[in-house]
C-alpha cells in the first residue's frame, strides 16, 4: 500500500496494492490496523456508493458541521473522476486552498479527506461510480454546500456541468463562514 501526502496537510492519497492474476484482481481498500500503522485511526461508520450517468456531473462542494463532520475515504468504482478537497478550517496556513486527484477504477487511487474540508468531484466517464467511506453519519441539518466555482479550482471540464439542485444554488465561498476551525497539526 503506497500513503502520499498532499499538499494540504491531512489530505493523503492511498493506493492500495492489488494482486493480479488471469481472473483479474484483489486488494484490500481498508484495513484498520495497516491504517493505524500509518498513525491514520478514523473509526468509519457509513459507506456511500453514487452513480453518475454522464460524464461532466459536479457533486460540491459539500460538508457537515461539527460536530457531525466527515472524514472521507473516497475512491472510484467505476469508471473515473476529479475528486477535489478544499481547506476550511479558520486559521489554517491553507484556508481556501484546494487539491485534487484524479481517481479511476483504472488506477486504484483512494482520497483521504479529513474532518475541515469541503468535498467535491465532477465525473470524467460516463457511467462512474464512486464509493467512499464516512467518519460520521448523514445529517441533513448540518450538511452545507459551497458553490462549486467559486474557490478557484481548475476543474476539467469541456461544458457546463450536470449540477443538483443544492448545488445550483450553493452560497460562494468568499460569502461562507466557516464552521471550523484549525488546531494545528497532530
Amino acid at each position: 500500500m503506497e500513503i502520499l501526502p498532499n499538499s494540504l496537510s491531512g489530505v493523503l492519497t492511498i493506493t492500495p496494492t492489488r494482486f493480479g492474476d488471469a481472473r483479474g484482481f484483489f486488494c484490500e481498500s481498508w484495513n484498520r490496523a495497516r491504517m493505524e500503522e500509518h498513525g491514520i485511526d478514523i473509526d468509519f461508520v457509513q459507506d456511500n456508493h453514487s452513480l453518475s450517468e454522464v460524464t461532466g456531473t459536479l457533486r460540491g462542494l459539500h460538508f457537515q458541521s461539527p460536530p457531525h463532520d466527515q472524514a472521507k475515504l473516497v475512491r472510484c468504482g467505476r469508471g473515473s473522476l476529479y475528486d477535489v478537497a478544499v481547506d476550511i478550517r479558520r486559521g489554517s496556513p491553507t484556508y481556501g486552498q484546494w487539491t485534487g486527484v484524479e481517481l479511476s477504477f483504472e488506477n486504484g487511487k483512494q482520497l483521504l479527506i479529513p474532518e475541515g474540508f469541503l468535498h467535491g468531484f465532477v465525473t470524467l466517464e460516463p457511467m462512474t461510480e464512486v464509493v467512499y467511506k464516512c467518519s460520521d453519519y448523514y445529517n441533513a441539518e448540518a450538511s452545507g454546500s459551497v458553490a462549486w466555482d467559486s474557490v478557484g479550482i481548475d476543474w476539467p471540464l469541456r461544458d457546463t456541468p450536470t449540477l443538483s439542485e443544492q448545488d445550483k444554488t450553493a452560497i460562494a465561498f468568499d460569502q461562507f463562514r466557516s464552521p471550523f476551525i484549525w488546531e494545528g497539526d497532530a
